[in-house]
């Protein structure tokens, strides 16, 4: 299985340079998770720059791959790694998600960096 961050969704949509990394993995939707909080970032994120109807748009695409709630393991998982690797809520909500469901992470968050069974791209890559 596998989890694209919300960087991962936004640079897959902005088509940015790193688009390519993630559309593999975006297109395999039968191996594919995401998080109500990517949900969440790229609707904010999309649409504050291009509006409702893009934004709507987006999470449909999203939503052909699994989407999972946050539920009790999760917010726990979520918890103890934010204390453990001094990650923000957010990242690590993410990150438990993928942990729970045993899934590599995809990202360009440097947030992530070195942490295991994630696949980071630097931005500058």
């Amino acid at each position: 299985m596998n989890l694209v961050d919300s960087s991962g969704w936004i640079e897959y949509f902005a088509k940015g340079k790193n688009a390519h990394l993630f559309r593999p993995v975006i297109q395999n939707v039968d191996e594919l998770i995401v998080s109500t909080i990517n949900l969440y970032e790229v609707f904010k994120k999309i649409h504050r720059e291009s509006g409702e109807t893009e934004a709507l748009q987006a999470i449909a695409f999203m939503e052909q791959a699994l989407v999972v709630e946050v539920d009790e393991a999760i917010a726990l998982t979520a918890a103890k790694l934010s204390t453990e690797l001094k990650i923000p809520m957010a990242d690590s909500l993410i990150l438990a998600t993928a942990r729970v469901f045993r899934a590599t992470l995809w990202t360009q968050d440097v947030d992530f960096e070195g942490i295991p069974n994630v696949r980071y791209f630097s931005k500058n890559s």
